[in-house]
């Protein structure tokens, strides 16, 4: 019974914390443009579920990206209280905005596990189409986070873009998203999603 109720609770619990964490954030301007793609991916998902119901685990992966997201975006990703992971790494950059990029990749597996049952493609070219989805979205996204920085500017700005002094932070977070999406997708072949009755 739990098992059939797990996408209500992660709706549940995302929506307590995502309202939480709207309250007094640290730059609202930042926040309403980071919530953004939150608030549509949510909505989608609350709004295609009687149609079309993922797997539980497609939906605990979706899970984090959201929660972590709202976290980057109430704190700015430059300002979550992450330091643990810096001392655990002896890195003075927050590393919050890599665990949040490398997340949005396990949405590959919603994706390879859609076209799957829905009949489109055979599991190896849903994967891959998943995985350049991802890439392509994130490649997307730092033009976006770029293009906001600028029309924005000052400070910000600065924290939308989260770079924190890193000339190849855009790289970076492009290679987090595709590892996450490989992750996933290693999931999405040992979980068989496609094989749900």
């Amino acid at each position: 019974m739990l098992k059939h109720h797990q996408p209500h609770l992660f709706a549940i619990t995302f929506s307590v914390i995502f309202i939480a964490l709207g309250i007094d954030p640290v730059f609202r301007e930042v926040w309403v443009a980071e919530v953004i793609p939150v608030v549509i991916i949510f909505a989608f998902l609350v709004v295609s579920f009687r149609s079309f119901r993922f797997s539980n685990l497609a939906y605990a992966l979706m899970f984090c990206w959201l929660v972590g997201h709202t976290i980057g975006a109430h704190y700015t990703f430059a300002n979550v209280p992450f330091e643990w992971f810096s001392d655990l790494t002896n890195s003075d950059r927050n590393h919050f905005d890599r665990l949040a990029h490398f997340s949005i990749g396990f949405y590959a597996f919603p994706i390879a596990e859609w076209l799957v049952r829905k009949g489109h493609c055979k599991p190896v070219i849903a994967a891959l189409f998943g995985l350049f989805a991802i890439m392509a979205v994130a490649a997307a996204y730092e033009i976006i986070e770029w293009w906001y920085a600028v029309i924005a500017g000052g400070e910000a700005g600065i924290e939308f873009l989260g770079s924190q002094g890193d000339i190849w932070d855009a790289q970076k977070d492009m290679l987090a998203d595709t590892l996450g999406a490989v992750l996933s997708l290693a999931l999405f072949f040992i979980h068989k999603p496609y094989r749900i009755d």
